[in-house]
């Protein structure tokens, strides 16, 4: 897959996530794997992806304090 294809691929999951709030895990785990394949690839990760995923983690796993 090429670059632009992978990044059109997570654009897409990013828009589902906004549509499909309740299939949050399902998403993030599978914008995971985009960010993976990139890294296999040997393609940079975009840094607005990477800050996506954390923003995931973050909002799915809140800090316990």
């Amino acid at each position: 897959m090429s670059f632009e294809d992978l990044k059109a691929s997570i654009y897409l999951l990013l828009e589902e996530m906004t549509e499909q709030p309740e299939d949050m895990h399902q998403l993030q785990e599978q914008l995971r794997e985009k960010i993976a394949e990139f890294r296999a690839l040997g393609l940079p990760v975009p840094e607005d992806f990477i800050q996506a995923e954390q923003d995931l983690r973050n909002d799915l796993n809140p800090p316990k304090t």
